[in-house]
């Protein structure tokens, strides 16, 4: 009787855990089903989702379709999955992360762009003020006045004496006839002193004094620099003999060294501002005069002229300036701060800040710079955001994701068929 009790007790405990193991394994079964329709995204675990791409960090534009070692570097290659937002071109940010990393943006503007160009220069004669002194006859210097090149003159200075015996005589028959009172023959008489080069105020001189002036005294038609002086004392000196060459100072040329790059952009007629380290604080304004057809073969520079008033005379040659060429094309076009492209080189990108804190580098076709702007030709819309702050930080890491910026070549379509392949889908 006490073996039946304890058989009987042995089944109920026996049940009993059974029981108890069938409950906690049906209510185990129950939770793992919970636990599978609650988190979707254990079904896109890395280890399951499927990877659109591997790459090497390193070289972030080659792309593979399989995994394995780096062709460029001793290191696996790392797959590519598509983001959440279902764009893999882009580098995802928590907004409330950008002001901590520093990132600031800039709109992309369309406006006209006023440019200029800082060019150094250099101030030289004025080629085409100047004045060459030659004999009109024949005879002997007499006297040199204290002059030497290099000296500035005023208009009219004296240069030297010359003694011209011819002149003597056709002077001394041209009294004769004027005493005579022959009309016709004075006039022919005046004629020939004319011929003989003598100054018409010599000649006036001579009717109005009744006496003979052998003398001629050479001086400058011009105010300026004295460039040559070729008399001395008892020297003789013939017919078209150059003896004297003045430069004038009432203008003087700009000669400005521009890069052939920037060529293109300069015209004649532009407008001009150059400031002298020898008068601090002065700017003078000109236009450019003309445009050398040449080019240096050393330093691979043309040079404009630009030609800049003088009346005061300070303006001296060889004194060195600092240039500015204002340019303006009057035409509307897209520019953003220059401090948003990044230069890698071969190619210009900016980062473009999209919604929901996306950034997605674009490759640009940048235009002139001026000023803290860069012209954009090609890559940007009108309002759209750049980063002008970080975006080398957001470049690194586009860098490391494989996201490797898009040409401006490429079209809208293109750009959505490689999407939809990437994801697997059909268009």
């Amino acid at each position: 009787m006490t073996l039946e009790k304890g058989n009987a007790a042995l089944l109920i405990a026996i049940s009993l855990a059974l029981g108890v193991a069938g409950g906690y394994w049906f209510a185990q079964q129950r939770m793992d089903e919970v636990t599978d329709t609650a988190s979707p995204q254990s079904a896109s675990s890395p280890a399951e989702r499927k990877a659109l791409y591997w790459y090497d960090p390193m070289y972030p534009q080659q792309k593979f379709d399989k995994p394995g070692k780096s062709p460029f570097m001793d290191m696996q290659l790392v797959p590519q999955y598509a983001s959440a937002a279902g764009d893999s071109a882009a580098v995802t940010i928590d907004p409330g992360l950008t002001q901590n990393l520093g990132l600031r943006v800039a709109t992309v503007t369309r406006g006209t762009f006023d440019s200029s160009l800082d060019v150094t220069g250099v101030l030289a004669f004025n080629e085409r003020d100047v004045a060459v002194i030659q004999a009109r006859t024949s005879g002997f210097v007499e006297r040199v006045y204290a002059h030497a090149p290099g000296d500035v003159l005023k208009a009219n200075a004296a240069l030297a004496d010359i003694l011209v015996p011819e002149w003597a005589a056709a002077q001394t028959e041209f009294l004769a006839l004027k005493r005579s009172g022959d009309a016709e023959l004075l006039v022919a008489a005046r004629q020939r002193l004319r011929l003989t080069g003598m100054p018409a105020a010599l000649i006036a001189q001579v009717e109005r004094g009744g006496k003979v002036q052998p003398y001629l005294t050479l001086t400058s038609p011009i105010a300026g620099v004295l460039q040559e002086l070729n008399v001395r004392a008892g020297m003789t000196v013939a017919t078209g003999d150059t003896l004297a060459r003045v430069n004038g100072l009432s203008s003087v040329w700009l000669a400005v060294a521009i890069a052939e790059s920037d060529a293109g952009s300069i015209t004649v007629g532009q407008a001009v501002e150059a400031r002298l380290p020898a008068f601090p604080g002065t700017t003078l304004s000109g236009k450019v005069s003309a445009i050398l057809p040449e080019t240096n073969p050393d330093s691979r520079t043309l040079r404009a002229r630009v030609e800049l008033p003088n009346a005061d005379g300070r303006l001296r040659p060889g004194l060195t300036a600092q240039v500015r060429l204002n340019r303006s094309t009057g035409q509307r076009v897209l520019w953003v701060p220059s401090e948003a492209v990044i230069r890698t080189g071969r190619r210009a990108l900016v980062m473009l800040a999209e919604d929901a804190g996306r950034y997605r580098p674009v490759e640009v076709q940048l235009g002139p710079e001026s000023d803290g702007k860069t012209v954009i030709v090609k890559g940007l819309e009108e309002g759209q955001k750049v980063v002008t702050s970080g975006q080398f930080l957001l470049d690194s890491e586009a860098s490391l994701k494989g996201i490797v910026a898009r040409s401006e070549d490429e079209t809208d379509d293109g750009v959505r068929a490689e999407r939809l392949e990437q994801s697997g889908s059909q268009p």
